[in-house]
């Protein structure tokens, strides 16, 4: 079995409403907030995870500072602590 077939799969729909799907690389939380890794064959987004338990939603991140930021510190997370 290849990774693909243990993925969790997202669909999003943009401002255009536009859909398309992405696959659920990472979920990961980081100074108080919770965010997802999400990859297409196109491209590899951040996005932050908002809301509740109940109620959950994703939420572009435009800041690109933010986003760099965080995916570095997700990297040395990982390089730390590599998975098995």
């Amino acid at each position: 079995m290849s990774d693909a077939d243990f993925r969790d799969y997202i669909t999003i729909e943009d401002q255009e409403g536009h859909e398309r799907q992405y696959a659920v690389e990472a979920l990961f939380d980081m100074e108080d907030q919770s965010y997802a890794l999400l990859s297409s064959e196109e491209e590899t987004i951040l996005m932050r995870v908002e809301g509740d338990d109940e109620d959950r939603y994703l939420v572009g991140i435009t800041d690109e500072e933010e986003k760099d930021a965080i995916l570095s510190a997700y990297e040395i997370a990982v390089e730390a602590a590599p998975a098995d």
